[in-house]
């Protein structure tokens, strides 16, 4: 009847053992998301470098003295779409 006022030494091991057990989880969450933010910075790197391609390249074209068509490559220089930029070089 009075072992209720003793220490349960098997309650502390359990406890240490679920404790245990949420480091090991939070550490394998914490690894999915490292490998998650390393892909997304991999993407945003590449699209840095497309879109300065895409800046720098297009920086050698020849200004005009504002007639359409150049207005219409400036704004293909923005364009985010690839259908885009080709609808522009028709009309061109």
């Amino acid at each position: 009847m009075f072992s209720f006022f003793q220490p349960n030494r098997n309650g502390h091991l359990r406890r240490v053992m679920a404790l245990l057990e949420e480091a090991h989880l939070a550490r394998i969450e914490h690894q999915a998301a490292a490998e998650h933010h390393g892909a997304l910075a991999r993407m945003y790197s590449e699209r840095a470098k497309r879109l300065e391609r895409e800046l720098y390249g297009s920086a050698q074209l020849p200004i005009g003295e504002g007639s359409g068509k150049n207005q219409d490559e400036k704004a293909v220089l923005y364009a985010l779409d690839a259908n885009r930029r080709l609808e522009a070089q028709a009309k061109g």
